[in-house]
């Protein structure tokens, strides 16, 4: 077991989270929404520190980040749990897993030790499923990553308070956050948390402290693929900078959600009036032409061309070799 930050004691005994907005009061012996933060005699501690399900190589693209060191690959890591339980979820054999006895003990060295083996690797991935919940070891491990001139990336739904996320963020270097939907109410229904405000205050937050961030919305046939609700989305990412990097994603039925595939005729939509508002847009999960390059958002030439995760770059800097237009990428 591992004491956690973020939570007080109340005086029934109970404790209360306050990592995320879930804001969980726990009775004794007892864990929260997440199921990774027990209540062990009025202290609250973690279940999954120092715990993995899965370590491999994946080249950056595939978090998705574009924008972050393109080509170069990372050493992703997940545990087991999260804070929202999304029917729709794509990767619920971990993150709506609560066994953690299936999970292995690692140490942050070792991390270590492993991510410089590969001289293509640039850091670490907090990925797989949800790393806010595992807030103690993503903090100590990327500090002792950043300690050693590697690279920090989070791979998060942002459901995280601003307390947290003001400690966390200046041990960050990139980022791809979820954005579920645009309303509170698809939260509620669909994920049984969370809320849009959130979010966007951690895409904001870390947008401004220097994060590459990117931002992820899975378009889920009869739930959030009206134009209209993909329109407020665009909107208000755009109102935080027109350069944050937005990927739609192709849903499949997955977990407790089977209404069909996104017909390509909405992700083609949804992709042509992002390009309306923001600066990058990509698609993902599908096979649309030419909606995985980069290209310059002045004069329209390819930058970086994408055939799945082969890259090539036609660019070394972070201008346009042809008009000079500022770029955002991280090299």
């Amino acid at each position: 077991m591992n004491k956690t930050k973020y939570f007080r004691t109340l005086s029934s005994g109970d404790v209360q989270c306050l990592l995320c907005p879930v804001r969980c009061v726990i009775k004794p012996n007892a864990a929260g929404f997440c199921g990774a933060r027990k209540n062990i005699s009025g202290t609250l501690e973690s279940l999954i520190y120092g715990k993995i399900s899965a370590a491999s190589f994946d080249p950056i693209e595939k978090k998705p980040m574009y924008h972050f060191f393109p080509g170069k690959e990372i050493l992703s890591i997940g545990s087991a749990g999260c804070n929202l339980k999304c029917l729709f979820c794509q990767n619920s054999d971990i993150s709506q897993s609560l066994d953690f006895s299936l999970l292995n003990d690692i140490t942050g060295v070792r991390l270590l030790d492993i991510a410089t083996s590969n001289k293509n690797n640039i850091g670490i991935a907090f990925t797989y499923n949800e790393p806010i919940i595992n807030f103690e070891f993503v903090s100590d491990v990327a500090g002792l990553f950043k300690k050693n001139g590697l690279r920090n990336v989070l791979v998060s739904n942002g459901m995280i308070n601003p307390e947290p996320l003001s400690e966390l963020v200046s041990k960050i270097d990139g980022a791809n956050i979820d954005l579920k939907g645009a309303d509170d109410e698809f939260y509620k229904k669909n994920c049984k948390a969370g809320n849009v405000k959130t979010v966007l205050n951690t895409i904001e937050t870390l947008h401004k402290n220097g994060v590459v961030v990117e931002a992820t919305n899975l378009i889920i046939t009869d739930l959030n693929d009206s134009m209209e609700k993909i329109k407020n989305l665009v909107d208000e990412l755009a109102s935080i900078s027109n350069e944050i990097p937005l990927h739609f994603s192709r849903y499949f039925p997955r977990y407790k959600c089977s209404n069909p595939p996104t017909p390509e005729k909405i992700l083609r939509e949804a992709f042509e009036y992002g390009k309306t508002k923001l600066k990058y847009v990509y698609t993902g999960n599908a096979n649309m032409e030419n909606s995985s390059n980069t290209y310059c958002p002045e004069c329209g030439k390819t930058l970086i061309e994408r055939r799945g995760y082969s890259v090539k770059k036609y660019f070394d800097s972070e201008k346009c070799p042809h008009c000079g237009e500022k770029i955002l990428i991280q090299n």
